[in-house]
């Protein structure tokens, strides 16, 4: 496939004509014009379902209710094109190995259960019987139920995900590895130690009553597109928008709604940031906490004038603990380490200060540009100390916001894909089921990759995602799943972990996507799914299958436990058969799905409830935690005194969901048919006589002697602070090491990585389009 390759920088808003166009363009490439017009009318809507792309909430108002890249998802889904037994025939692992995550899942949609051949280097077709029995075999041969790895997409609806933890448990692994390992488990691990749950506290109407909203770490007109819907509405109403974030993302800029025709026929649109602050890598800590200096000095000036301080210090005093020890490590916390560390002026930071404290509702909205460092549980700590100073929680327009990427990934753990479950989840299941289920902690992701490089696992079974692509460090986490004996791998279309095969099988079963009607023995069948306001939604598909071999992920994951466990203490099938039986179980088992069934008919879907909005906080002494974390001495401790030129943060581009790369266009930063591009602030390029269109080598800097590369990065100039570098993921994942993980969380630290570029000299064999 042959692309035209340019760098344009692109003057227009975010949405707009532009996103209507790429939309229409999506649309017809499908081959399924009205099959997917009729599909994206019936997305995020009652009677519908849910958009496979972001957890982003439904507010229920609008005319048609999905974004571009909600487009993007379903009609890549919902595509006319296959790969079966003759393709597999023609296409050797080997050489499907060499060509680009594009290629492969451009393809189209898996249509039969294939085995991996060995002897051959090919893919050939098995029956869903003999594919069952096989993993069976395989799991059953095991030493112990620990040598097997459970993954799971954030895609996988709340039935399918109940069930395969429940089969997981049942077998006596807690090795529950996910998605969110990998993207938000700072988020999770910092908000329950500081507030005793691991969710954001506020809902989706929340945007609509805030005075202020500090949006850290993200860029949503690429990865959540809706939420700049929200964001607009609350501009327009008055509320000031405060963005950090390392990148200038023409999307928290400015933004014209598609669902506006003025503002799509004319270069109409809304400013979406009011003012925009640009910290280092890391840096955000550092700049919340300068922000709380500035706040608690004019606190305590106004307390030393005989005036009421700025602080909430009723909430204080009733709800909270440790406010003197935090405060007392503010005090002590130099401003010239603040500035260093974030990249900002001390006036920027008071600045962002003042608008704070002008408000009376503030939101504090964060992404992966959070949690993915070091320090990331921390850097959440501390904006929900900032949070806490000021009670912004548990009222209209007020509280913390992790904005969660795939669209389930919040439900995934609700419903117990967790590797360290709680007591009363699994005292919940032993007495439900009358078993015993595991109490040891398992393995989150890094832990299940390394623990494959020592030979100690044999059966991976991925319900969805695509773990080579995903996972950091690309050629480790390759041949760690070509050491298991079984790769397992349940999707809807090709890709590179595919290409990855155990050592002794491997399988690939085809799923029915979220917008394919799942017809099951006692009828048509609908999901539930989780936004990232605690909304629970029901999900129907409306398109049917493009082939009758493929079977849903329910029901693929009760025909592997029946096959293992057989039905002695629980009818696999059965559940398979009426999803209705799963959700009754998970209300038996799960608080707040009391009448789940029933609760699944209210339109809009219904909310499970959030505690630490309504001030009870399942922590220490029933109060919420003040976190009393210094500001990281380096965000390489690793490497001691080595000098780091540059830090580099994977991204998406915006014709990419996670690893799925829909095209090779990141249209709002200018890029055009090409991916390996580097983004690197002008001067740092004069600095080193490059010049925008060089091509660069980058190179990890770590202590573990493996030489991590990549080659042939095109120069991009862009609005970036010096010494920070951006590229697109998974193309740079090789240069993520597996050791780099957060404290406390053990997320890949893919937002700040310790490199050094030069000037390429030749261009290896590189994968091809």
């Amino acid at each position: 496939m042959k692309f035209k390759t340019e760098i344009k920088p692109y003057k227009a808003a975010a949405g707009g004509w532009g996103s209507l166009e790429a939309t229409t363009r999506f649309v017809f490439d499908s081959k399924q014009v009205l099959k997917n017009m009729r599909n994206l009318m019936r997305m995020n809507k009652a009677k519908g379902f849910d958009c496979p792309g972001c957890a982003w909430g439904d507010d229920n108002k609008s005319t048609f209710s999905f974004c571009e890249n909600g487009a993007k998802a379903v009609t890549w889904e919902a595509t006319r094109r296959y790969v079966d037994a003759s393709f597999f025939e023609k296409y050797s692992v080997s050489s499907l190995y060499q060509q680009s995550d594009y290629f492969l899942e451009y393809q189209g949609r898996l249509t039969e259960p294939l085995r991996y051949n060995r002897e051959t280097d090919h893919y050939e077709p098995i029956s869903w019987d003999d594919a069952f029995k096989l993993i069976a075999k395989y799991i059953k041969a095991m030493d112990n139920p620990d040598q097997m790895e459970l993954y799971t997409s954030g895609r996988a609806s709340n039935e399918a995900s109940w069930l395969y933890q429940l089969f997981g448990r049942m077998n006596g692994s807690n090795n529950f590895p996910d998605c969110s390992n990998m993207c938000h488990e700072a988020s999770g691990t910092g908000l329950k130690r500081s507030i005793g749950v691991g969710k954001g506290t506020i809902r989706l109407d929340d945007f609509d009553h805030a005075d202020a909203i500090f949006v850290f770490g993200q860029n949503p007109g690429t990865n959540h597109p809706r939420m700049l819907h929200s964001l607009r509405h609350a501009a327009d109403h008055g509320a000031k928008i405060v963005t950090f974030n390392t990148l200038r993302e023409r999307g928290l800029e400015r933004f014209a709604d598609p669902q506006k025709p003025l503002e799509v026929v004319t270069s109409k649109a809304g400013t979406i940031s009011s003012t925009y602050y640009q910290p280092n890598l890391g840096g955000d800590m550092a700049a919340i906490r300068g922000m709380v200096k500035a706040l608690s000095q004019s606190h305590n000036e106004l307390i030393a004038a005989g005036e009421k301080g700025l602080f909430d210090e009723v909430f204080i005093n009733a709800k909270t603990e440790g406010m003197e020890e935090y405060l007392a490590v503010v005090e002590a916390t130099d401003w010239a380490q603040i500035v260093q560390q974030s990249g900002l002026t001390e006036q920027q930071i008071r600045e962002a200060a003042a608008i704070y404290q002008s408000a009376e509702r503030v939101i504090c909205t964060w992404a992966m540009g959070i949690t993915q460092h070091k320090h990331s549980v921390d850097t959440v700590r501390e904006i929900t100390n900032l949070q806490l100073l000021f009670g912004q929680l548990g009222k209209k327009g007020a509280g913390l916001c992790p904005v969660r990427g795939h669209s389930n990934v919040q439900g995934n753990r609700t419903m117990g894909i967790d590797e360290k479950p709680s007591k009363a989840f699994l005292d919940s299941m032993a007495a439900h089921f009358g078993f015993e289920p595991p109490r040891n902690i398992g393995h989150n992701t890094v832990e299940a990759l390394e623990a494959m490089l020592r030979n100690e696992i044999k059966v991976l079974i991925a319900l969805g995602g695509n773990l080579a692509a995903a996972a950091p460090d690309s050629p480790r986490t390759e041949e760690a799943l070509r050491r298991c004996e079984l790769t397992v791998q349940i999707s809807t279309k090709l890709n590179r972990s595919h290409l990855c095969p155990g050592a002794v099988d491997a399988l690939i079963l085809p799923t029915i996507g979220r917008t394919e009607q799942d017809i099951q023995a006692s009828g048509p069948q609908f999901i539930t799914v989780e936004d990232s306001f605690s909304m629970v939604h029901a999900s129907e598909g409306v398109g049917k299958p493009i082939a009758d071999t493929q079977r849903s992920e329910t029901a693929i994951v009760a025909g592997i436990a029946n096959a293992v466990l057989g039905n002695q203490k629980l009818d696999w099938l059965e559940l398979a058969a009426d999803y209705n039986k799963i959700r009754d179980h998970i209300a038996a088992t799960i608080p707040g799905f009391a009448d789940f069934n029933q609760k699944c008919d209210i339109k809009g879907g219904f909310y499970l409830g959030n505690a630490a909005a309504e001030f009870r906080f399942n922590t220490l002494n029933n109060k919420a935690q003040f976190s009393s974390a210094r500001l990281p001495d380096s965000l390489f401790p690793q490497l001691g005194d080595v000098e780091v030129p540059f830090t580099l943060q994977t991204l998406r581009s915006h014709d990419q969901y996670n690893t799925t790369i829909y095209g090779l266009d990141d249209r709002y930063r200018g890029v055009y048919g090409q991916r390996e591009v580097l983004f690197m602030h002008p001067d740092d390029m004069a600095k080193m006589g490059l010049t925008a269109g060089d091509d660069v080598d980058i190179e990890t800097l770590w202590n573990d002697g493996i030489i991590r590369k990549v080659f042939n990065f095109k120069l991009v100039s862009y609005n970036i602070p010096q010494g920070n570098l951006a590229a697109y993921y998974p193309e740079t994942n090789p240069l993520v090491p597996l050791s780099s993980f957060g404290d406390g969380s053990g997320t890949p630290t893919s937002k700040s990585v310790p490199v050094k570029i030069t000037l390429s000299e030749a261009k290896p064999g590189l994968r091809i389009a």
